[in-house]
């Protein structure tokens, strides 16, 4: 399973605010989808981020900083059913959106296989990877793709390198 959560509307792209009608990591997300010939399920607020983009970081700077916990849409995901999950996020101030904390702690990530990966502007992951593993030390964390979001409509082959080596770690 692909999981993702993502934003459209105002984004950085290249150091500028621009539109974008398709968020970043859902672009990767479904170039992996794609790949794997995997179920693509995206994360959706049930209150919606703001569509201009200094709002949406301030949401998202007044959210970590509270450590907030934003309602999300049932999935209606059997979560039982996988062992990997791909799981990916745009690097929101340094780290993950809140909203994927909301949608992990209402899982049994035992033994599961998690993929991380994440679109940003400079920042890869971030410290996201060390705060995921410390929230939920009980799933396996896999290495992670970073792209940078400018490019994640050409991420294609970056995605297939990734791919390819994710039996070798699973060794």
């Amino acid at each position: 399973m692909v999981i993702y959560f993502s934003r459209q509307g105002e984004n950085l792209v290249n150091g500028e605010i621009v539109r974008i009608d398709t968020g970043h990591t859902a672009m990767v997300a479904k170039i992996i989808a794609c790949e794997l010939g995997a179920e693509l399920v995206p994360i959706i607020p049930l209150n919606p981020y703001p569509d201009g983009y200094q709002a949406a970081v301030e949401l998202a700077r007044k959210e970590a900083k509270y450590d907030a916990r934003p309602h999300v849409r049932d999935l209606g995901i059997q979560w039982d059913r996988y062992e990997r999950i791909f799981l990916g996020f745009p690097n929101w101030c340094g780290s993950f959106p809140m909203v994927i904390a909301t949608l992990l702690e209402k899982q049994v990530l035992t033994g599961k296989r998690i993929y991380p990966f994440c679109t940003h502007e400079g920042g890869a992951f971030g410290k996201s990877l060390v705060e995921l593993e410390r929230l939920f030390p009980e799933a396996k964390w896999m290495p992670g793709l970073a792209v940078r979001g400018s490019r994640a409509n050409k991420a294609g082959k970056a995605v297939t390198n990734w791919l390819a080596q994710r039996y070798e770690w699973e060794e």
